[in-house]
């Protein structure tokens, strides 16, 4: 089981941050690799569709939402990355009143002779994201 790990603060509250992080159908809104991001169905089960700019198409199935932790989990679906059992989470963590740490991790098992191109992707997406909420907020 491969795992990968991003993480940081970011000068804005953990609520701001948090309103974001748990848009599951806005992924779009502050990763720059992810051109579109679509979702059916509402809560817990939802799917999204993120569109990649290379055209590649990733589903996700929401599978937590813990707003009083400010947690969201999520598994992959369907990828063309060599990648099985992925599970993501998100977290939002209050520092102070305007400052909160994110982190943005996954554990999943990769195709023989991938693992390192596969961490290092997704390390490279997961700071994508770090640095769009940044920007955002």
């Amino acid at each position: 089981m491969q795992k990968v790990k991003v993480n940081g603060t970011i000068n804005a509250s953990a609520d701001e941050v948090w309103k974001l992080v748990a848009d599951f159908g806005g992924l779009d809104q502050f990763v720059e690799a992810i051109t579109n991001c679509s979702i059916e169905g509402n809560g817990i089960g939802a799917i999204r569709t993120l569109t990649l700019q290379d055209g590649g198409k990733v589903k996700e199935k929401l599978e937590s939402l813990d707003g009083e932790n400010r947690v969201l989990t999520y598994s992959i679906v369907e990828s063309p990355m060599p990648i099985e059992n992925y599970t993501g989470a998100m977290e939002v963590k209050p520092i102070d009143d305007g400052q909160s740490e994110f982190t943005w991790s996954s554990t999943f098992e990769a195709a023989e002779g991938t693992e390192d191109d596969m961490k290092e992707a997704l390390e490279g997406l997961y700071s994508l994201g770090f640095e769009g909420l940044k920007s955002t907020l």
